[in-house]
């Protein structure tokens, strides 16, 4: 039976060049491709892969919330990140969400196939150089400190933070959201006492320095 892989990446070149890859391989297949962590989501619930290789930085939910939100729902599924970011943040972000496996995409296709055969077994695949920053962390014992940004705010209120970060109004998120405009309000005062920002500037800074939202995107 082949391995049902789902590609989440904001960039449509990639995905079909990876899919393209992928397909070659006799025990894989890609049965779909997202180019944002919500649609993400929902193709995780409707196409049930085994795999979702998954990128960190994508529009209007990033890749940690969108593997923390999957593997909650669906915790058969093995999520492998698949990013241009070695900083100690996203891969804490990542391992912290769920994900069984990080890779740079710097990686010969090679290593991925490694991976993903090593994810379906159940183990964890780590490119070298990330497996070192978790040992690091692991010496260091800064749990504490990993991401003030998850301690800070709650899964809702991140998610809100990324939508207002990229441009996105009250109404429009509350019709993103499907929840009221008042909500959305409440959520938004919420953030700015939590972090103590006074603008719509200063949030977006704050979304971008905790890696929550990408000036790329």
């Amino acid at each position: 039976m082949s391995i049902k892989i789902l590609i989440a990446d904001e960039h449509k070149i990639f995905r079909e060049g990876l899919s393209t890859l992928i397909e070659k391989e006799m025990d894989m297949e890609v049965v779909g491709e997202a180019g944002n962590g919500r649609e993400a989501i929902k193709l995780a619930q409707e196409l049930s892969p085994d795999i979702i290789l998954m990128d960190i930085t994508m529009p209007e939910l990033n890749g940690i919330e969108a593997t923390r939100k999957i593997i909650s729902k669906y915790p058969g599924i093995k999520v492998i990140a698949l990013s241009f970011h070695s900083d100690r943040r996203f891969v804490l972000g990542m391992i912290d969400a769920g994900a069984c496996g990080y890779l740079l995409k710097e990686c010969a296709f090679e290593e991925l196939v490694r991976a993903i055969h090593t994810v379906i077994r159940n183990k964890t695949y780590l490119s070298p150089g990330i497996s070192d920053i978790l040992v690091e962390e692991y010496v260091n014992k800064s749990k504490k400190e990993k991401h003030p940004v998850f301690s800070k705010l709650t899964s809702r209120e991140r998610e809100i933070l990324q939508l207002i970060a990229e441009g996105k109004g009250t109404k429009e998120i509350a019709r993103e959201l499907y929840i009221s405009v008042k909500t959305v309000e409440t959520h938004r005062r919420n953030i700015k006492g939590k972090l103590g920002t006074k603008s719509i500037a200063e949030m977006t800074k704050y979304a971008i320095r905790e890696g929550i939202t990408s000036l790329d995107l």
